[in-house]
């Protein structure tokens, strides 16, 4: 069982001041997941902001102008500056307010630092221009730059005391988090593509047709693109089946928090789904009215009542 503490420990001007500043980097930055994180306590709100903060300083680095052995140095200090605070020396007086706020955070929560190594090396894979041959291969990556996230966020949520299989809520952050990633993909085909990126599995893309790539607003000539789309969101539907099983052993709040980012998620897949070549066309969003109203059914609990209904006619 991994249970969050209690209570937050005291937290002086100048870590209140951190946290604030990456409060504010995660609503500017990441609306998507800052809808989901305002629905918890202060104390959960303010560590998951800094984890966001942390780990949208190592996307960056990786996805900036740098050249790559510059990214790699600059991705080697922040593994040095993950270190210290995993080492407890990182003082509120600290200049940089993202440590000072994540080691704050690692004081309060149980939160396993070792995760933003794995999103450093995912970063990493991207510098090297990495691609995949197989949704094995390609998994290897989601874990590294999103499951990770996943069990990160699983520290500072916690599970609750006597939950039914919580030795598995690890394993189900990490799927959650793979869906999230892949469904990232499919949205983001053509801005990877003309960043000169490929995540897709080369297996899936030769098996439609789609081999040469994505370059422009429409598909490759013959090729069967609905297809490909179709096939990747029933994988991200069945991650996210799976991954859903975390939501009956948190506590409400925190469930909330869950059912409302992935549901994002979920309601753009289903988006893309039945538009698949509006991704190569632009970025595929939800309008605010959905996202307030994914966010208000996971506050009612009803995607938490339904997986544990699910569970039980399984059972039975």
């Amino acid at each position: 069982m991994i249970r969050a503490v209690e209570s937050e420990q005291h937290a002086s001007a100048p870590v209140l001041a951190a946290y604030s500043y990456c409060e504010a980097v995660t609503g500017q930055q990441a609306r998507n997941f800052a809808y989901g994180i305002r629905l918890l306590p202060t104390p959960k709100r303010r560590a998951m902001s800094a984890l966001y903060a942390f780990s949208r300083r190592v996307d960056d680095i990786g996805d900036g102008a740098l050249d790559d052995e510059v990214k790699v140095a600059r991705l080697q200090e922040t593994r040095a500056l993950l270190g210290r605070i995993r080492d407890g020396v990182v003082e509120d007086d600290d200049t940089d307010p993202v440590a000072v706020a994540l080691a704050h955070a690692a004081r309060t929560f149980p939160i396993p630092l070792g995760g933003l190594d794995e999103l450093i090396d995912g970063v990493l894979m991207d510098v090297r221009g990495e691609t995949y041959e197989t949704w094995d291969d390609l998994k290897v990556y989601c874990r590294c730059v999103a499951g990770a996230i996943g069990r990160l966020s699983l520290g500072v949520f916690g599970t609750e005391p006597g939950a039914r299989g919580a030795e598995r809520a690890s394993e189900y952050a990490d799927t959650l988090g793979l869906a999230l990633q892949l469904t990232n993909i499919l949205r983001d085909i053509r801005e990877d593509a003309l960043g000169g990126r490929t995540y897709l599995p080369a297996d899936d893309l030769a098996k439609f047709g789609c081999s040469a790539g994505f370059h422009g607003p429409r598909p490759p000539e013959g090729s069967d693109f609905a297809g490909l789309v179709h096939f990747e969101v029933r994988r991200a539907r069945a991650l996210f089946a799976e991954g859903y099983q975390l939501l009956p052993m948190l506590d409400r709040r925190s469930g909330a928090c869950v059912a409302a980012m992935a549901g994002i998620y979920r309601r753009l897949l289903d988006r893309i789904a039945r538009e698949p070549e509006a991704v190569l066309r632009g970025r595929v969003s939800l309008p605010g009215r959905e996202k307030a109203y994914v966010a208000v059914r996971g506050l009612s609990g009803l995607d938490t009542r339904h997986v544990t209904r699910q569970a039980v006619r399984r059972r039975a």
